[in-house]
């Protein structure tokens, strides 16, 4: 039995119970190449697949991203836009937003955003990934379609990982309910969605400067095979870009994995 029950999560989302059609699964090889294949079907906006476990999940840049029952929460949200991918630059910083804002009405402190789509958790002096977004994106006659994969750890992982890793755990006094949670967020992507879909990414930038962990602090930008970027991060342009201040002036950064320089 999935430890999401559609039954019980219909009942906190309230209003909008009815915007989407949640199926949750045991296992899956991915909850967004699931979904895809749901899409291909004509599966409506709002459907949701959430596992338990995926056996080949996705991460950015081609990496896995594990998870394990009761110690994560991984789902993924069908979008539907009028018009082409082109003009949903910035989508994946605009859903950062939606997700850490669901995790701030479960009570979570400390949750910050890392360009271009990472959740981190303050831990110390130090940041942790608390949750990823991977955004894929396409288009048939109806328009531009978006399959939204969120992995979310809601216990600090166990295994050792290339970077640090945090839970939601760490974040609240008391651990969340897993539908109290899927429930939040899903709540605050139909508000952030609804939003980008009339003003794009401008119609949420300045929440997602607000918690921008890496805001008006040095930084560099890394990319494969190129020497890399130096300068003081300046925020995201009004279409998602990365703006990076260099002695050359303002560069807009379109895609790469940015670090913070220590001093």
């Amino acid at each position: 039995m999935p430890l999401i029950d559609p039954v019980l999560l219909k009942s906190r989302l309230g209003l909008l119970a009815g915007r989407f059609d949640v199926e949750a699964l045991d296992v899956c090889d991915s909850t967004s190449s699931a979904l895809s294949r749901r899409a291909e079907k004509g599966a409506p906006a709002g459907s949701v697949i959430v596992a338990d476990s995926q056996t080949a999940g996705r991460g950015r840049r081609g990496r896995d991203w594990l998870s394990s029952p009761a110690a994560s929460l991984t789902f993924s949200l069908l979008w539907r836009f009028d018009g082409p991918p082109a003009r949903l630059s910035g989508l994946s910083l605009a859903i950062g937003v939606a997700l850490s804002a669901g995790l701030e009405r479960l009570g979570a402190r400390g949750v910050c955003l890392k360009w271009p789509n990472d959740v981190l958790l303050c831990v110390g002096n130090d940041y942790a990934k608390l949750a990823g977004v991977l955004v894929e994106l396409s288009s048939d006659r109806r328009g531009a379609q978006a399959v939204i994969g969120i992995g979310l750890n809601l216990l600090p992982p166990d295994e050792a990982l290339p970077q640090p890793a945090a839970g939601l755990s760490q974040a609240c006094q008391l651990t969340p309910d897993r539908h109290d949670v899927l429930a939040a967020i899903l709540l605050e992507l139909h508000r952030v969605l609804e939003t980008f879909a009339v003003d794009g990414f401008s119609g949420v930038k300045m929440e997602w400067q607000q918690r921008h962990a890496w805001q008006d602090i040095p930084v560099q930008i890394l990319g494969d095979g190129t020497e890399p970027l130096v300068g003081w991060c300046r925020g995201a342009d009004t279409d998602g870009a990365l703006l990076l201040e260099t002695s050359a002036g303002i560069e807009r950064i379109f895609s790469g994995d940015v670090s913070l320089r220590r001093q």
